[in-house]
């Protein structure tokens, strides 16, 4: 076997100019434009019009290659594109190779009679997708979102880079992933599954492998399989009679894969060799996680569970709605995913779902997911569209969803595979023209097609028709005792956060609130002048229509106007942590009933107002700071009244809970009006009501509520605070807040900086923030008597921040810093 990389530099231009320009593969058109100064910054002010024209033309790459000897000695030789973004034709020394259509696709073409030792030329003609979609949409109508291009679901392409409700409307296009040439002889592994079968201290492993045979040679398959420490602890040969064959594996005493927070990230490497007379001829290698992942649906009391069981183990999903990183696909890297990926672990998540209008990750998201311990709950790429399922369109989505599975199935962290996004739910309740061959269209492609292709290629992991959906042929899709549910009265429907208690919903896979994202982001995209959120350009950067508008409704129910614009980009975020907050604490309370909460969403592709909680440039937002706290596995949280509370602890542990509630009801200076503690006992996996506090003897009149509130804190069996918090009786525009006086000392110890903060009464969603970017151990917290202690990890090689650059950048406020009192 021999190969030959035809990535790096190429040559471009846009079809029918004389001047080419130099590209990069992987990439992309606007990646390249960028590089050569032929295109402005799409993210700056209203640039996106600009550079949305550009994918109006076609476009030519070139790459110039040599092959010797070594590639016609094999029996094979093929051009494999890894990707290709995606109405193209494909030319190799002059002669047209092939056509794609699909950017979600691997394409591998014979071109065994089209290449020639020396220098041959390779050509991809790249056409315009808004040239492509209009032709279609003008001949066929169809359906898909409003924010998104007309048109845009007649191509399998990134629904997202059409425009949706945060993203722009900018569609790039080029060779998105790696091309090569792949010269095979004698025999290759054409395919392999493996499948396990979990007995009481031992794994037994299936290895079923396929493969492709040229010359009539005698064939042997040799699997190993090697610990996390490195040791092989099993192994095993067999010769091959026909094409596939099955070998079984047991290993004893495994070291079991959970996801984050549950146990350790163990991964097995699974070595697949084929050799002839000894001689290794092809050879797959993956890492696997020994564990079993079910999605349990039971009737009860209430309806149909929803939930995942790792392992034996019912865990409460916690996580967010992941889609692209990037409208220029081709920045996405390996190191910015890593970032994305750890910083969904530190704040607790244990889950992250691949929504389906964006692209299949690559190979090293699923990787780093396994790394660190995220269940992947993947969408396929179909959302808020209808599909016309057309002979061609049906071909090329088989063997879109035949790549992918394939590609995907061994990874530990694959937990759920999902037909498309809201499709189900649109055709029940969304305003849109429906025929009776497009109805029946949708149920062939998610109830039949779909679901065949993954019983045949990964009958192990479970299917899902749509999300949301209650089990398909659009049957209670959105009920709140079956299935998975994507909740939107609160932000869409203006309803309070409150609004979220009305409702025990069983699994909770999309739901989201807008902030701002901060300052600092803003300033990447705008002038001064722009900074006022009806402006033209923050306007542009805010893809929800009315949505600014939405988040001075919920500002107005909650805090007082912000004094300045710094202020309302701070309360927008203290708004969206909040409301998250609201409905996922809820659900935490009614573990066992509600078993999942996967917020929308993680994050942007570009510097825009959203739901995101973690901004374009890697920036924490409020929210993300919020779900730190109320996805942590032992909870302690309020469901407050008018003049009391009951004080609720869940605990996702394998293992009871024994701790102690401490409550203290204060006024507003944090004087002490009554105080209590009470011990708590709470059994694995489930949520107890600990302490039922009434106080209307002392709260009877609105004044009195203004005045006073109530801290808790939940403390283990060593007296280690495990979670705490403080709780308002009226909305925080009506709390007599006083000036809080905060001020900060900073120590430096061995591997972090330790930052105290200190005021002289309630100050509430302190917010910490520095001149670098800074992720503090938490932030947009209260602070109540004592004071706080915030970490900030230090990295002497990489971040040489010292003690005094650490204190002279450092700020803070809290709410009542937010107003003019």
């Amino acid at each position: 076997m021999a190969q030959l990389s035809l990535n790096g530099n190429w040559k471009f231009k846009r079809k029918g100019d004389t001047e080419w320009l130099n590209a990069l593969v992987p990439g992309s058109v606007y990646a390249d434009l960028l590089e050569n100064k032929k295109m402005v910054d799409p993210f700056y002010r209203d640039n996106e019009e600009e550079v949305k024209e550009l994918s109006n033309y076609n476009y030519i790459y070139e790459k110039q290659f040599d092959l010797d000897q070594s590639i016609f000695d094999n029996d094979s030789v093929k051009l494999v594109f890894e990707g290709i973004d995606t109405i193209s034709e494909i030319y190799i020394n002059g002669t047209l190779i092939s056509k794609t259509n699909n950017m979600h696709r691997t394409y591998a073409f014979d071109v065994s009679k089209d290449v020639h030792i020396g220098r041959n030329i390779l050509k991809v003609v790249l056409f315009s997708p808004l040239q492509y979609v209009a032709k279609k949409h003008a001949e066929n109508p169809i359906w898909g979102v409003e924010d998104a291009v007309p048109g845009f679901s007649h191509i399998r392409k990134a629904h997202s880079m059409f425009g949706w409700d945060w993203g722009p409307q900018l569609p790039d296009l080029g060779i998105w992933k790696n091309v090569s040439i792949k010269g095979e002889s004698e025999a290759v592994i054409s395919d392999v599954y493996i499948s396990q079968d979990h007995q009481e201290d031992e794994v037994n492993l299936n290895v079923s492998v396929q493969t492709k045979q040229w010359q009539d040679i005698a064939l042997t398959a040799e699997v190993s399989v090697e610990d996390p420490d490195g040791e092989i602890v099993v192994s095993e040969k067999q010769k091959l009679n026909e094409s596939s064959t099955n070998l079984k594996l047991t290993v004893h005493n495994p070291k079991k894969w959970y996801p984050a927070q549950y146990g350790d990230q163990s991964l097995y490497k699974v070595t697949i060799e084929l050799r002839t007379n000894g001689k290794l001829i092809d050879e797959n290698v993956y890492n696997i996680g020994l564990r079993t992942i079910e999605v349990v649906r039971e009737s009860d009391q209430w309806g149909k569970s929803f939930y995942f069981k790792i392992n034996g183990l019912p865990i409460f999903s916690k996580g967010a709605n992941y889609i692209p990183e990037d409208s220029i696909l081709s920045r996405a890297n390996a190191r910015t995913t890593e970032e994305l990926i750890t910083n969904c672990v530190k704040a607790n998540f244990n889950m992250i779902r691949v929504w389906g209008g964006g692209h299949y990750p690559t190979d090293e998201f699923y990787n780093l997911c396994d790394k660190y311990g995220l269940i992947v709950w993947q969408d396929f790429m179909f959302a808020c569209a209808v599909y016309d399922l057309n002979e061609e369109f049906e071909e090329t989505v088989r063997e879109e969803v035949r790549d992918n599975i394939k590609r995907l199935r061994h990874h530990a962290s694959l937990g759920l595979w999902c037909g498309n996004n809201e499709m189900e739910h649109a055709w029940n309740s969304w305003d849109f023209p429906k025929t009776e061959k497009h109805k029946n269209d949708y149920l062939t492609l998610f109830e039949k097609i779909i679901p065949t292709i993954v019983e045949d290629t990964d009958p192990e992991t479970f299917y899902w028709p749509s999300s949301p959906s209650s089990g398909g042929n659009f049957l209670k899709t959105s009920d709140e005792n079956e299935g998975d549910v994507h909740y939107w009265d609160v932000w869409h429907g203006l309803k309070p956060f409150t609004e979220y208690r009305k409702f025990k919903f069983r699994f909770v896979s999309e739901f989201g609130f807008q902030s701002f994202p901060s300052t600092k982001t803003i300033e990447t995209f705008t002038k001064p002048e722009d900074r006022n959120i009806f402006s033209y350009v923050m306007e542009k950067h805010q893809k929800n229509g009315d949505a600014n508008g939405k988040i001075l409704y919920y500002l107005a129910e909650n805090f007082k106007y912000p004094k300045d614009f710094e202020s309302l980009v701070y309360t927008s975020q203290l708004l969206q942590g909040e409301a998250i907050k609201y409905g996922v604490e809820h659900w935490r309370r009614n573990m066992g009933r509600s078993m999942g909460a996967i917020y929308w969403q993680l994050n942007d592709c570009w510097p825009v107002a959203s739901w995101a909680s973690i901004d374009y440039y890697g920036r924490w937002k409020a929210l993300h700071y919020f779900a730190k706290r109320f996805f942590a596995m032992t909870l302690l949280s309020a469901e407050e009244s008018k003049t009391g509370a009951n004080l609720v602890v869940t605990n996702d542990h394998i293992d009871p809970f024994k701790g102690t509630i401490k409550w203290v009801l204060r006024t507003a200076i944090s004087e002490v009006l009554l105080e209590g503690e009470e011990n708590v006992t709470v059994s694995s996996a489930a949520a107890k009501n600990g302490v039922s506090l009434d106080f209307t003897d002392l709260l009877s009149t609105y004044n009195k509520r203004r005045e006073c509130f109530l801290e808790f804190t939940l403390e283990d069996e060593s007296g280690a605070i495990i979670s705490n918090g403080t709780s308002l009786f009226v909305p925080a525009k009506h709390f007599k807040f006083k000036n809080p006086e905060l001020y900060f000392t900073v120590e430096e110890k061995e591997a972090v900086f330790e930052v105290v903060v200190r005021g002289m009464s309630l100050a509430k969603y302190v917010e910490l923030s520095h001149q670098e970017d800074v992720v503090f151990s938490d932030n947009y917290f209260d602070v109540v008597g004592k004071g706080k202690s915030v970490k900030v990890e230090v990295d002497k090689k990489d971040s040489p921040m010292s003690l005094i650059e650490l204190k002279e950048g450092l700020a803070i406020k809290s709410l009542y810093d937010s107003y003019v009192d």
